[in-house]
């Protein structure tokens, strides 16, 4: 069995996932952890496949999209030492089919690349697209499959780390228990209706906001590690697709390579 071995690394997390040609046969999550060497990321990722049944040996290619810039490097030997092969890095030079329309091309992160050509291969029209990580990206696109815009909005964890070390009375808190009430009745529930609801709300008006704008309904998208939490509480409809990057990895390296 061939298979190809996609990473997404993020600012908090690293994606990870492996397909069978168009089949996902394993995702897991890591650290980040800037400062990992490049032995340390081959030992790492051989013991995450490792847990999965897949050996080194089966893996036939690998990409990578990164917007933690200091830690790629680092990655890259790593993959390179792990299975043998260089692995590909989106970015300049890779192609993608998509046609970027924003003021710097250049300056757009290679994951809303990954997840604009993911969306792109599902469904035809307009398109938004959420990403909940770090931040809270909001990736736009219109009916030709070009990438018109995008907005920008502190992550949900961000923003809960930021309100517990701003105010001396406010603690952290996990969002595992969704209050039952948006109107809470203690802090912990207070601060997690603010959190999860205040969050959908977010979503709901931005949407609103750029339908007004454009003068016309857009298909939803909601990805990254925090949209599970966020979508149920939408009034909006949204397709909840937590793997989309690693898709549109997957779709990037069939570009460039003859798979």
């Amino acid at each position: 069995m061939v298979m190809l071995l996609t990473l997404d690394m993020g600012n908090t997390n690293v994606l990870m996932g492996v397909f069978d040609g168009e089949r996902p046969v394993c995702t897991a999550r890591a650290h980040t952890a800037h400062w990992r060497a490049a032995d340390e990321w081959a030992v790492l990722l051989r013991e995450i496949l490792s847990l999965y049944g897949v050996a080194p040996n089966q893996i036939s290619g690998a990409i990578v999209s990164s917007v933690a810039t200091a830690a790629t490097d680092a990655l890259r030997d790593g993959m390179e030492l792990m299975f043998g092969a260089r692995p590909i890095i989106v970015g300049p030079g890779v192609k993608t089919g998509l046609d970027i329309v924003i003021d710097n091309p250049a300056q757009l992160g290679s994951d809303m690349v990954c997840n604009a050509v993911a969306a792109l291969s599902r469904v035809e029209g307009d398109i938004i697209i959420f990403d909940m990580g770090t931040a809270t990206t909001m990736s736009v696109l219109d009916g030709k499959g070009r990438f018109i815009g995008a907005s920008i909005m502190p992550g949900l964890d961000t923003s809960l780390e930021a309100l517990s070390a701003k105010t001396s009375q406010l603690p952290k808190i996990s969002l595992d228990v969704t209050p039952a009430r948006v109107v809470g009745s203690n802090t912990l529930d207070s601060m997690r209706s603010g959190a999860i609801f205040g969050t959908a709300s977010m979503l709901d008006g931005m949407i609103t906001r750029v339908e007004e704008e454009e003068g016309r309904a857009f298909t939803v998208f909601a990805t990254g590690g925090l949209s599970g939490r966020i979508v149920p509480h939408m009034r909006r409809t949204a397709r909840h697709e937590p793997f989309l990057l690693l898709d549109g990895l997957r779709l990037i390296y069939a570009k460039n390579t003859d798979v």
